[in-house]
């Protein structure tokens, strides 16, 4: 069984942990479990928008802080040129709504690739919700911790 490219729910101290495996830099590793996507949800307390190129954020889960990265440069970077324009124009639009949505203070839930950035791990963001929800911070910290248990450690176990 692989989590690959399951986005795993993971407390800032487990993804902080995180380190590149040798042989796809692109890859990562916790506990010998390999893993390319992340969701955590935590309390915005830094924000750097550059306009038309990425916000840069960082959310505290209590545990630690996890750097992230939207990207807003879809309209203007060659990766996305092989795609449709209206898809791209909509994933955009998307981009831009999250990024208006990311403030100082607000609880948001993130989800997206495991990335590495001068030597630090972060989550290059595809999907930024808020929670309005008071308990949806304690409920992921208690999801992570069942699922790190029951589901991430066997894994890993098994992979060994």
């Amino acid at each position: 069984m692989d989590l690959y490219n399951t986005h795993v729910k993971l407390l800032a101290f487990d993804f902080l942990s995180l380190t590149p495996t040798r042989a796809d830099p692109s890859c990562f590793q916790r506990k010998g479990l390999r893993l390319s996507r992340a969701e955590s949800i935590g309390v915005v307390v830094t924000r750097e928008l550059k306009p038309g190129k990425f916000l840069r954020f960082t959310i505290d889960d209590g545990t630690g802080c996890i750097p992230c990265v939207l990207w807003l440069n879809h309209l203007t970077s060659s990766y996305f040129s092989r795609r449709s324009p209206s898809s791209v124009r909509s994933i955009a639009r998307t981009a831009l709504q999250f990024a208006s949505e990311i403030q100082l203070g607000v609880v948001a839930r993130v989800r997206g690739r495991i990335t590495g950035y001068r030597g630090t791990v972060q989550i290059t963001v595809s999907d930024a919700a808020l929670e309005t929800d008071p308990n949806a911070q304690v409920l992921h910290w208690l999801d992570c911790v069942r699922l790190a248990r029951r589901c991430y450690d066997k894994f890993s176990r098994i992979g060994a």
